[in-house]
């Protein structure tokens, strides 16, 4: 195995030279050696009648639609177990995101965030080859946080912002390491792009806004799903078993965000697609984020359209809901 910067570098270089790259490491090992299609998604909406651009709120210079399709169901971050994560992985091919990507285009969406893999930056360019104009955000990786000058290659590729990530920036916090990400965050803004800080405390959220925190935005999730084990022990009188989506949590979350100046990106709104059993849940769900956030901040959706189209259907219902 190369080193991860040589990867880093090798991914980088793919975006100027036009390179297939393979799959990332982990998801290789977490594919079959065959692919299989297992179902196809309803008929998407056609070329010939994209629709106009859902509402926008301003990123720095950048205006991004108010729905951002999410990178994590692509490649196999189901936040559930193992097999649901090998199906997605099992589906999500370089043909099959791309087509996803063009889908969200043509609904009115213009910003896909994702985090850096040598996947990811494969499917960015032939997304580009293709024509696709989405902007992009990239959220961080242990590599890119401790070799800053990787950052610089990443920008080269024109990325709205990049952002330190939550779980990772929460244990540095929790350790005494809190300068780490400020360092980072500094190491963006001076590379010339946006700077923004992911988090799923509501209580770091409300640190890093009242110390003025170098930051255009935020990333926010709904679900405080980083506690430590103990805190979970303390509340719930047991260690739980996998992750833990409480509904109480993105009350408390979007609390917070309404009174933060910069703009939010609210993220696990359908809690890892544990409140997306039917439409009136995601309806609920939709509602509740856009009701209690600021006009100025936007939501993050994973779309996985492997049985029907999620693309149309969100960008459907975020339109009826903030025209209502």
């Amino acid at each position: 195995m190369p080193n991860p910067r040589r990867r880093f570098l090798q991914s980088a270089a793919a975006i100027t030279g036009g390179l297939s790259l393979p799959c990332d490491t982990l998801l290789e090992a977490a594919a079959p050696a065959a692919q299989s299609v297992a179902a196809k998604p309803e008929p998407a909406r056609g070329d010939a009648e994209p629709s106009p651009t859902l509402p926008t709120i301003k990123l720095g210079e950048h205006a991004i639609t108010r729905l951002i399709v999410g990178g994590n169901p692509f490649y196999g971050y189901a936040h559930f177990n193992r097999l649901f994560s090998q199906h997605m992985v099992e589906w999500g091919t370089p043909e099959r995101v791309c087509d996803v990507l063009r889908q969200c285009e043509l609904n009115g969406i213009n910003c896909w965030q994702f985090s850096h893999t040598e996947r990811t930056m494969s499917d960015l360019q032939r997304h580009r080859e293709q024509g696709g104009k989405l902007k992009w955000i990239l959220l961080s990786h242990a590599e890119i946080e401790n070799d800053h000058s990787l950052i610089k290659e990443v920008v080269k590729h024109n990325p709205v912002g990049i952002v330190h990530h939550g779980g990772s920036a929460e244990r540095k916090r929790r350790s005494g390491r809190i300068q780490q990400v400020r360092d980072f965050l500094k190491a963006v803004r001076d590379s010339g792009v946006l700077a923004g800080l992911s988090t799923h405390d509501p209580a770091f959220l409300e640190e890093a806004e009242s110390q003025n925190w170098d930051v255009d935005f935020y990333m926010t999730a709904l679900y405080y799903l980083t506690r430590t084990p103990a805190e979970f022990e303390k509340m719930l009188g047991q260690k739980p078993l996998g992750e833990v989506y409480l509904p109480n949590d993105p009350p408390k979350m979007c609390k917070v965000i309404r009174q933060t100046k910069r703009p939010c990106l609210a993220y696990k709104v359908l809690a890892a697609g544990r409140t997306a059993e039917n439409a009136k849940q995601v309806d609920a769900a939709f509602q509740f984020v856009f009701d209690n956030i600021k006009p100025s901040d936007g939501i993050i959706i994973g779309m996985y359209p492997r049985y029907f189209d999620q693309v149309r259907d969100n960008a459907d219902r975020v339109r009826r809901i903030l025209k209502a």
